[in-house]
C-alpha cells in the first residue's frame, strides 16, 4: 500500500540578509511515520520547520499538505491545516491548570472546562499520556510540563506534529514513555517529525532520517538501512569519529573541597542541603540531574554569584599550595584564582554574551579590565576570536558579526570557547553541548579532554546520560538540590543514573563524597 504524504515542500527557499538559511529544500513526511530531521548548528532545520509551522513565510518554493498547496503565513494558518509544532522551550502559564493551559486562546465562543477535561483524558488514554488535567504548571516535573504542550496541539486536531529536541532534559524513563506515546501516535496515523542531535535515538525511534547542510537538501535513507557514522558523514560531509576517548587521570590532587553547602531562597526553601564532594585536577566530575534539580544553584554558589547559608568552598591554590575560602570573595576575585564557569542557559543570550555586539567585542567581556590605559585594547581579543571561529568551526561572516545574527549553535560555541580560552584551573561547564550538532559535540569533548590532560579540574553539568559514561570518571547524580550518589563513570549505566536522578528524599539520607 503506497504511503499517504502528509506535508510535502517543494523548492523551499528562505534567506536573512546575505545569509541563505535553506536553498531549494524539498522533502516529504508520511502519515504513519516519524520522520527525524538532522543536520549541523546552522543547517537550516529550525528555520525549514518554522516555516512548516507558521512563524516564518518562504521566499520561495511551495508546501503541500495532504497532496493540496497551502499558504502557511502564521501559526494560526499551521493549526487550520491541523500542523502543531511543541518547542523545546514550553509556553505554559504556570499558575494556570493543564487543562486551563490547553484550551487557552481557543477562540470557538465560551468553553466548557468540564467537557474539555473528559476530552483532554479521552486523548491521554487513547495515547498512553500519564497527565492530571486538573495539576497546576508550576507543581509539574519538565517530563509533564511536555506532555501538556503535546496534548494542547492533539486538543485542537493536530495530525502533523513537529517535535523540537523532545528529550533534551528528560531521564531515560522519562524518554522511553515519549518514544511509547509517539509510536502509538504513529500507529494512529501522525505524521512525526522530530529535529534532534541524539544518533541514537533516531536509530531507536525514527521510520526515516532527511539530512540537511548549509541549507540544502542532502538526501533521506530508512533508519533500518543506515547506521551512526553514514548519518554523520551525510551531515558534515566527511567522515568523523563517534568515540569519546576517555584518557586516565593522572597526578590527580584535590582542587576544590565542597562539605555541607546549604543556600537557601528568599522564602527559606532550600535550594542545596547537605551537598559534600571534592573535584580533582586532571579528572572530569560529571554532573547528573533532572533539570532544575539545583545544578544551576550548585555552580553559581561555586562562582560566587549565589548566595551561601551554610558551609564550606575550599579551593586549594596550584601556584602556591594554600587553600582559599571562595565564601569569602567576590565573583571576580574567584575568576581571577582561575575558577571559571560556562553556564549555556536556555537563552545563551541572556546570560555571558551580549546580542549586538560582534564576537570581538563579547572576548573583551573577559579582559577589558586588564587594560592598561583607558584605551581599549583590542588586538589580543580579535585573534582569540578568529581562533575561537576556526577551532570550533563556527559558521559566520566574519568576527565583526554581532552574535545575534548566529544561529543558537555557533553562539554557544563563542560562549563555551571563551571560558575554555581563559586557561582555567577549575572548568565548571553546564550544558556546554545543548542543541549542538553531532561534529561540534565531539569537538567540545575533545577540549575538555585537552584541558583535563593540562590538569585542569572540570565539572561537567550534562543532560546525555550515554555521553556523561563515556567522559565523565565520576558522575555524581543531584536530586531535589541533594546529593543521591557518586558513582564511577565507567561501570555505570544510564539505568542506574535514572534511578538516582528519581530517587526521593527518604531514599536519599546524607550526601556521599566519594
Amino acid at each position: 500500500m503506497a504511503k499517504q504524504a502528509a506535508i510535502e515542500l517543494k523548492n523551499i527557499t528562505k534567506t536573512f540578509g546575505k545569509v541563505v538559511a535553506n536553498k531549494n529544500v524539498s522533502l516529504t513526511a508520511y502519515r504513519g511515520e516519524i520522520l527525524s530531521i538532522l543536520g549541523e548548528n546552522g543547517s537550516g532545520k529550525t528555520t525549514l520547520m518554522n516555516m512548516i509551522s507558521g512563524i516564518y513565510f518562504p521566499d520561495e518554493g511551495q508546501i503541500y499538505v495532504d497532496g493540496k498547496e497551502a499558504v502557511i503565513a502564521s501559526p494560526k494558518d499551521a493549526f487550520n491545516y491541523k500542523i502543531g509544532m511543541i518547542h523545546q522551550h514550553f509556553k505554559l502559564v504556570d499558575v494556570f491548570t493543564a487543562a486551563e493551559n490547553i484550551v487557552l486562546g481557543i477562540k470557538d465562543g465560551k468553553y466548557n472546562l468540564k467537557k474539555s477535561t473528559e476530552k483532554i483524558r479521552e486523548i491521554c488514554d487513547k495515547f498512553g499520556f500519564d497527565l492530571d488535567p486538573e495539576k497546576k504548571i508550576y507543581t509539574m516535573s519538565v517530563s509533564e510540563k511536555q506532555t501538556v504542550e503535546i496534548v494542547k496541539v492533539l486538543y485542537r486536531g493536530a495530525d502533523i506534529l513537529i517535535l523540537d529536541e523532545p528529550t533534551a532534559v528528560l531521564t531515560p524513563q522519562e524518554i522511553q514513555k515519549l518514544f511509547d506515546v509517539l509510536r502509538r501516535m504513529r500507529e494512529a496515523g501522525k505524521a512525526i517529525i522530530i529535529i534532534t542531535h541524539k544518533l541514537n535515538e533516531v536509530m531507536s525511534l525514527s521510520d526515516r532520517v532527511a539530512v540537511l547542510r548549509k541549507g540544502e537538501y542532502i538526501g533521506s535513507v530508512n533508519t533500518a538501512e543506515t547506521t551512526e557514522n553514514e548519518l554523520t558523514e551525510m551531515m558534515v560531509g566527511k567522515k568523523i569519529s563517534l568515540n569519546i576517548e576517555r584518557t586516565e587521570p593522572k597526578d590527580t590532587v584535590d582542587r576544590l573541597i565542597v562539605k555541607d553547602l546549604e543556600c537557601t531562597d528568599r522564602t527559606g526553601v532550600k535550594l542545596l542541603s547537605d551537598v559534600s564532594f571534592t573535584v580533582r585536577s586532571g579528572e572530569i566530575l560529571g554532573v547528573a540531574g533532572i533539570a532544575g534539580s539545583g545544578q544551576r544553584e550548585l555552580l553559581e554558589s561555586i562562582a560566587g554569584l549565589q548566595k551561601v547559608s551554610s558551609g564550606e568552598i575550599t579551593y586549594i591554590n596550584p601556584k602556591t599550595g594554600t587553600t582559599e575560602n571562595l565564601r569569602d570573595k567576590t565573583p571576580r576575585q574567584i575568576r581571577d584564582l582561575g575558577v571559571r564557569l560556562s553556564f549555556v542557559p536556555e537563552d545563551r543570550l541572556g546570560m555571558g554574551l551580549v546580542a549586538n555586539m560582534d564576537i570581538t567585542d563579547n572576548m573583551m567581556l573577559r579582559s577589558y579590565r586588564k587594560g592598561k590605559s583607558i584605551f581599549l585594547e583590542r588586538k589580543a581579543p580579535k585573534t582569540l576570536a578568529e581562533k575561537i571561529v576556526q577551532d570550533l568551526e563556527v559558521v559566520t561572516p566574519g568576527v565583526s558579526t554581532p552574535v545575534r545574527q548566529l544561529s543558537g549553535g555557533n553562539i554557544q560555541k563563542v560562549l563555551v570557547g571563551r571560558e575554555i580560552a581563559a586557561s582555567p584551573k577549575v572548568l565548571m561547564v553546564a550544558y556546554p553541548v545543548r542543541g549542538l550538532d553531532i561534529n561540534s559535540s565531539y569537538t567540545i569533548y575533545n577540549l575538555l579532554n585537552e584541558q583535563k590532560a593540562k590538569g585542569v579540574a572540570i565539572i561537567f553539568v550534562g543532560e546525555d546520560l550515554d555521553v556523561l559514561t563515556e567522559l565523565c570518571d565520576r558522575i555524581m547524580v543531584i536530586g531535589s538540590g541533594r546529593i543521591t550518589g557518586i558513582v564511577d563513570g565507567r561501570t555505570a549505566t544510564k539505568e542506574e543514573l535514572g534511578l538516582l536522578m528519581t530517587k526521593t528524599f527518604d531514599e536519599s539520607e546524607g550526601s556521599s563524597n566519594e
